[in-house]
């Protein structure tokens, strides 16, 4: 495979990995050239480009996982090299050939190393023949019932069925017994047929509660292959990481070695050349390969911590036709890296995947020790078509304990709004007394599902105080034209008594009735009891205020009458029911019921002909997934209901119309 010098790079990927590759190539004096679908016209990744040139519709099988385009991409703007970025082409031996019989360079292995890696049954018999440590299983050619059925018994249970094409969890089950089998078989064919188009299966013997520990190699066109020591990936959900840290808790210096002289053996028998994590799973007292990625992982940033490289412009300089520039024993191993992701999805739901728009994204800046990774920003939306991840977040320190804290402080001062992530996941994941401990696995999410996806609790008493201060600015702002009109104004001027305004949230199920009465330091009626919040000040959605002595900051955002409160790293999504206003919008829309923002309709609770009191929930809609409850601005009798469960419906639409009670 040729390597050569180049001075353009074109980054066949998306988000947080193209815009990190883009740095590196401008730092190095590359110009960089960026491809982007149609959702991701105003990208991260396509802002770093020196060029950025569009390859299709938003699928990513019309543009990102299309050869020809991307291509086609390449010799519009007269790009040299090609670098695959991970996911997507990244391991696709297809368009690495492709890209050298177009003449230009492949940022990447050579594609009969992608081939030989990229069937794990192949890969596994190659291993063996390598002396690389194996789990025992069955990774033949034959794949009759009776011959996979035999395996099983030889092997023993609990087994692992697994795709032998693809990854990223999908045709792998687990069989407890010999009555589960067929049952495991059946469906891991189902799901690598439906997606990898091959349903060929390997078995394993399954190993319980192991760690996943991986280890970055490197390879040059020279012959020189190195280890750039080890990762522990064990902390995932559904067979796909979330933590990963660096050094592995617990390694010792000589399991370290023999641990990479296997990475490296595995790396020599296919002729390896580029970055490669050779990833395995370990027990307490021994080590097994499991599949080797030919490819840059999602997680090299906590190498890079540890050893002060910069993994991208090894990768560049060896496609250069370079030598490695370390030899073994001087690569570097200092103090202790954390990474985690930042997933666009609901925990609470099974992991499912969460699209909209970043109404509010904040990430750490300028923290010690801490790297921030991101490829969207505050206002970008989420696309259902592309993986979830929207940032990591790396720290690094001495030591794991100094990491940890940075760690800490990274997530505390992160909040995300307009979509779900798994923000409190990842809190809960770091504080856990077993993960600062170091005790790992595989299993550690599942085994602690309960606490760390517990649902978050009622919003606290700063967050309603906040979401009251708001509202009281936004109806400062709203005061009526007439400046000489007591009624106007926005001091919630009374003729008799001091003057105050209700508001009525809906904090999930729970319908909270509270009171704020204006002024320099308003005075706020909260459930739990009255507090005067002083020292306001506003910049944008951002307050500063006291509240029970202690200073505070937090981020309101309001869309329509939903309002998101970011406080203390956390997200609180409360919805408004201005009763006032309800009662003023039956009188001058005759008793329309209108949408407060744009979103679906999810569930119909009151059928046409139906007596209603005021306040009572006609239905719920989502929107930017948040749930809201439409309530009934009046008594009276649901004449139409305009809108049908699964509809989408824009902001001000009209979705029901009341009537006046029979007298």
């Amino acid at each position: 495979m040729p390597h050569r010098p180049f001075d353009s790079l074109l980054v066949a990927n998306r988000g947080e990995i193209a815009a990190r590759i883009l740095r590196t190539a401008r730092r190095m004096g590359l110009r960089g050239i960026a491809v982007f679908s149609d959702a991701d016209a105003g990208a991260v990744h396509v802002a770093e480009a020196d060029a950025a040139v569009r390859i299709g519709p938003a699928p990513a099988r019309e543009s990102y996982l299309h050869i020809p385009a991307i291509l086609a991409a390449a010799r519009a703007v007269g790009a040299e090299a090609i670098h695959p970025g991970y996911g997507f082409l990244s391991e696709n031996a297809d368009f690495a050939e492709a890209v050298l019989d177009a003449g230009l360079v492949w940022v990447g292995p050579p594609p009969a190393a992608i081939r030989a890696m990229g069937s794990k049954a192949a890969a596994k018999a190659l291993m063996e023949q390598s002396g690389v440590p194996l789990v025992p299983g069955y990774h033949g050619e034959d794949q009759s019932d009776a011959t996979l059925h035999a395996a099983a018994q030889r092997i023993g249970f609990p087994l692992l069925v697994k795709a032998s094409a693809g990854g990223g969890g999908k045709g792998m089950k687990v069989a407890a017994s010999a009555a589960e089998l067929e049952e495991a078989l059946a469906l891991a064919r189902g799901e690598a047929r439906a997606a990898f188009g091959d349903d060929r299966l390997l078995l394993e013997r399954y190993l319980q509660q192991p760690r996943h520990i991986e280890i970055q190699v490197f390879g040059d066109s020279h012959g020189n292959i190195i280890h750039l020591h080890e990762r522990d990936c064990s902390l995932q959900r559904r067979h796909q990481k979330v933590v990963e840290e660096a050094p592995a808790p617990g390694m010792t210096a000589a399991r370290r070695a023999a641990m990479g002289q296997a990475a490296c053996a595995a790396a020599r028998a296919v002729g390896y050349v580029g970055a490669g994590t050779v990833e395995f799973i370990a027990t307490e007292d021994t080590f097994h390969f499991m599949e080797m990625n030919t490819r840059l992982q999602v997680e090299h940033p906590v190498t890079e911590a540890i050893t002060g490289l910069d993994l991208v412009e090894w990768q560049l300089r060896i496609a250069m036709g370079e030598a490695l520039p370390l030899a073994q024993a001087e690569v570097p191993l200092e103090g202790h890296a954390i990474e985690v992701r930042l997933y666009a999805e609901d925990p609470t739901r099974d992991f499912a995947p969460s699209t909209g728009t970043l109404r509010h994204l904040a990430l750490p800046q300028g923290l010690p020790g801490t790297r921030v990774d991101a490829g969207v920003r505050t206002g970008d939306v989420v696309p259902i078509h592309y993986d979830p991840m929207l940032a990591k977040i790396i720290v690094h320190g001495p030591d794991r304990a100094t990491a940890l804290r940075r760690m800490d402080r990274a997530l505390a001062v992160s909040a995300v709004a307009g979509i779900r992530t798994n923000l409190p996941l990842l809190r809960g994941i770091v504080a856990h007394s077993d993960f600062r401990a170091g005790a790992l696995d595989t299993g550690f999410i599942a085994r602690h599902a309960e606490a760390l996806l517990a649902p978050q609790g009622p919003a606290p008493r700063a967050a309603l105080a906040a979401a009251l201060l708001r509202l009281l600015r936004d109806a400062a702002g709203n005061a009526a034209a007439d400046p000489y009109s007591p009624w106007g104004t926005a001091s919630a001027w009374r003729l008799n008594g001091a003057g105050y305004q209700d508001f009525v949230l809906l904090d999930g199920a729970a319908r909270l009735a509270l009171r704020a009465h204006p002024g320099a330091a308003p005075r706020l009626e909260l459930p739990d009891g009255v507090a005067e919040a002083g020292g306001l000040v506003w910049s944008g959605d951002r307050i500063g205020f006291t509240l029970d002595g202690q200073a505070r900051q937090a981020v309101v955002l309001r869309e329509g009458a939903v309002l998101s409160v970011l406080l203390d790293g956390a997200t609180h999504e409360l919805q408004c029911i201005d009763t006032g206003a309800a009662s003023g919008n039956q009188q001058e829309g005759g008793g329309k019921v209108l949408a407060p923002m744009p979103g679906r309709v999810l569930q119909l609770l009151v059928a046409e002909g139906e007596t209603v009191q005021r306040g009572a929930v006609l239905l719920v809609m989502e929107a930017m997934k948040v749930q809201m409850r439409i309530p009934a601005p009046a008594d009276g009798v649901v004449l139409a209901l305009n809108c049908a469960v699964g509809d989408l419906v824009e902001d001000g639409a009209e979705l029901a119309m009341l009537g006046p009670l029979p007298d």
